[in-house]
C-alpha cells in the first residue's frame, strides 16, 4: 500500500521579470485508497501539486514520498519508470493518440511495459468494457464524443492497475450528464480496486463526491476537510 507524503514543498515559476509562487511550503499526506479533491482558483497551486506528486515537475525544495521511496530526487529515467508502473494520468485534454484506435490507445502503456500482445488485448478489452465502451474498441478518437474520449483516457490510466490515478480537471470539457457518469466511474474504480484518486478541480459536481477536500490558495493548503460524499 502506497501512502503519498509531501513535506514542505516549494515551487516558483518565472513569468518575465515576475516570480510566481506555485507551492508555498505545502505538506500533505494521502493514504492508499483515498478519494481526494484538490480545489483552488486558477493559479492556486492545485495543478502544480498534482504534477509534483506525479513526477511531472520537480519542487524547488521539500520532499515527496510514495510509500518508502522518495521521488523528488530521482533521475529522469527512474522517474519515468516510477510513473509507468505506479501512476495513471487523466488530463483535461485527453491526450489520446489520434491515429490509434481506442484499444490501441489503451494498450500503449502496456506495450511500453513489455506486456505480450495477447495479454494487452485481453486487458484492454476488459477495461474498455468496464468503462462502458464495449463495441467501440476499433474507433479512433475523432469518431468519438468528448465523453467517450475521456473514458478511453480513464481506461488507459487504469489498465495497468496503478496504485494511484491523478486527474487534472477531468470534467472541464464535459456536459453535466457525462461529467456525472465519469465521477460515478471514478468512485466505482476507487471502491473496487482501492485505487487512490487525486483530482485537481474547481468543478463542484466532482467536489460533492469527494471524501476529502484539500483547498488551496496562493500555493498554500488553507483547508483540509473530510466529508460524506453525495
Amino acid at each position: 500500500m502506497s501512502t503519498v507524503r509531501c513535506v514542505e514543498l516549494c515551487r516558483t515559476f518565472k513569468q518575465g521579470d515576475l516570480e510566481v509562487v506555485g507551492l508555498d511550503h505545502v505538506s500533505i499526506e494521502i493514504e492508499q485508497g483515498e478519494f481526494v479533491c484538490l480545489v483552488a482558483p486558477s493559479g492556486g497551486g492545485k495543478t502544480t501539486l498534482l504534477n509534483a506528486i506525479g513526477g511531472l515537475d520537480r519542487p524547488d525544495a521539500g520532499e515527496i514520498w510514495i510509500g518508502d521511496k522518495r521521488i523528488d530526487n530521482l533521475s529522469k529515467g527512474d522517474l519515468a519508470e516510477m510513473r509507468l508502473n505506479n501512476i495513471g494520468f487523466v488530463f483535461q485534454a485527453y491526450n489520446l493518440i489520434p491515429v490509434l484506435t481506442a484499444r490501441e490507445n489503451v494498450e500503449f502503456v502496456m506495450h511500453v511495459q513489455g506486456v505480450s500482445a495477447e495479454e494487452r488485448r485481453r486487458k484492454s478489452e476488459a477495461v474498455l468494457a468496464e468503462v462502458g465502451l464495449e463495441g467501440l474498441e476499433d474507433r479512433r478518437p475523432a469518431k468519438m464524443s468528448g465523453g467517450q474520449q475521456q473514458r478511453v483516457a480513464v481506461a488507459r490510466a487504469i489498465v495497468s492497475e496503478p496504485t494511484m490515478v491523478l486527474a487534472d480537471e477531468p470534467t472541464a470539457n464535459l456536459d453535466s450528464h457525462t461529467a456525472e457518469q465519469l465521477i460515478d466511474l471514478f468512485m466505482s474504480l476507487n471502491k473496487k480496486h482501492k485505487t487512490t484518486f487525486i483530482i485537481a478541480t474547481h468543478d463542484q459536481r466532482v467536489v460533492a463526491y469527494a471524501r476529502r477536500i484539500v483547498k488551496m490558495l496562493d500555493g498554500q493548503v488553507v483547508e483540509d476537510i473530510s466529508q460524506q460524499p453525495a
